[in-house]
């Protein structure tokens, strides 16, 4: 379909600054509570010498876990009836909870055993994670229920992905200021640094909680039998699955995040083996210069794929941004010249059009998703698509997690070789690296290339919706 057709936002369908920037900071939260975690796990095994595959299993549990309450806590959030809202309540709680449960979970006292840690670890960390899940997937859902434009949608996800991503500039610091004199040690520095961030966490978390409006409001809904819940819960997961405009965002995004995720974790064995012949301080500096100047540019792609998105559609610039990550990732092939090492720079700004623009423009679309599924189905799911849309991405980083290892036996790598890998090794690490992202992020172009939801087509569906349950009360439609 067509995306010249071109409509001009009405005030009434603005979000007001003041709740734009609150979601902002929820969304600078969220991405703080998804970035500490992973950046603080190193202390488990370098600070309290937990064994690695036992640090393996902290890490992947309470990911097993998500996979059931996520989708869940979306269902609850949608079908909820409070004179707060369906969100707030959630986002309010869940931030408060998160906060306190990530300052004390790091408090584990020296001289106990691996057993000890295990399991008090374990425990603290489903707690976490349930909590989180409050948190995250309402404040989520809100996102796409905010507004129903199509591009204001899309200037609030570009402002708040821009601000979101300040979280993914400071976390890569962690270890450097847990290591720092600062503190006694790496575990007494964690003990201080999650008190920091569990603050964070509570006191900002709250905010779009406090300052936000949801647009919907309806009467308490009548109570409901478990087995009545759970087998609509069930069918409203299965309904998901066949909204085919959703099921291409999900797998895009699955392709085009996990395939980068899944190149990127070979970056380091080639800066390491490939351009510095096993010299890992001069692979470490590049390897944090690489990931700032990236991160400097993602900020700047975010609030440039909003503003081109709001001219041209979202599906075309999808298809723009993520071609130019392709010339990206072919320019590593050539930076990573053991010669001229620092020419692997040149890559990063176009690398950052990948998951730069992605996240920005998915939560946009997904919001139109929910239009059209309303369109379908008569209800407002935002909760179980935003939940969904999560868990895959989450599914696709662990699956990420577990191919890096058999890839690094396919290519023959041995750490016993330490900086005397073959050159069969080198180049299939390279091939890894840079292959791996190209071809995942060509077949997710493929897939959006048929994505129909276009802004002519966006505002067929608002219009069709108005008229089946006029502007306001659309929570109503749960009933």
């Amino acid at each position: 379909m067509s995306d010249t057709m071109h409509y001009k936002t009405k005030p009434e369908d603005r979000i007001p600054l003041g709740q734009k920037s609150a979601y902002a900071v929820g969304m600078l939260v969220n991405n703080l509570q998804a970035a500490a975690l992973p950046a603080m796990f190193v202390i488990l095994n370098l600070g309290l010498k937990i064994d690695p595959v036992v640090v393996g299993f902290l890490g992947a549990i309470p990911r097993l876990f998500d996979a059931l309450t996520d989708p869940m806590v979306g269902y609850i959030s949608d079908n909820t009836r409070t004179r707060w809202g369906r969100r707030r309540p959630f986002i309010f709680t869940g931030a408060l909870t998160a906060g306190l449960i990530y300052a004390l979970m790091w408090q584990l006292p020296p001289g106990h055993s691996e057993s000890f840690y295990f399991w008090t670890f374990l425990s603290a960390s489903l707690l976490f994670f349930l909590a989180y899940t409050v948190y995250a997937t309402p404040f989520v859902a809100f996102g796409y229920e905010m507004t129903p434009d199509y591009h204001e949608r899309t200037r609030l996800h570009a402002f708040a992905n821009t601000i979101g991503q300040f979280a993914w500039l400071g976390v890569p610091w962690f270890y450097a200021l847990m290591a720092s004199s600062l503190f006694r040690d790496t575990v007494h520095g964690a003990r201080v640094l999650a008190i920091w961030v569990g603050a964070i966490v509570a006191l900002l978390g709250i905010v779009p909680a406090l300052f936000c409006r949801e647009k919907m409001s309806a009467a308490p809904k009548a109570a409901e039998g478990f087995l009545k819940n759970m087998i609509a819960f069930a069918k409203g997961i299965a309904t998901t699955f066949t909204c085919s405009p959703f099921v291409k965002l999900c797998g895009a995004t699955f392709l085009v995040f996990n395939g980068f995720q899944l190149g990127m974790s070979f970056s380091l064995y080639v800066m390491i083996y490939y351009l510095f012949r096993g010299d890992d301080a001069a692979a470490g500096k590049l390897q944090g210069s690489f990931g700032t100047v990236t991160a400097i540019a993602t900020l700047l792609v975010i609030p440039l794929t909003g503003w081109v998105a709001t001219r041209i559609g979202k599906r075309k610039t999808f298809l723009i941004t993520i071609s130019l990550s392709l010339v990206g990732y072919a320019l590593k092939w050539i930076g990573y010249n053991p010669n001229h090492p620092y020419w692997l720079l040149f890559a990063c700004p176009l690398v950052a059009f990948g998951t730069g623009s992605l996240f920005t423009l998915m939560g946009s679309m997904i919001s139109d998703v929910c239009d059209f599924d309303e369109l379908r189905t008569g209800k407002r799911r935002e909760g179980i698509f935003g939940a969904i849309y999560w868990w895959m991405v989450k599914i696709g980083m662990t699956l990420a997690l577990l191919l890096t290892g058999v890839l690094l036996k396919v290519s023959g790598f041995d750490v016993a070789l330490e900086s005397a890998q073959t050159e069969k090794t080198l180049f299939l690490l390279r091939v890894f690296d840079v292959g791996i992202p190209i071809i995942t992020s060509a077949i997710a172009l493929w897939i959006i290339a048929s994505y129909g939801i276009t802004e002519k087509r966006a505002h067929e569906i608002r219009a069709e919706l108005e008229a089946r349950r006029g502007k306001t009360n659309m929570e109503n439609q749960h009933a």
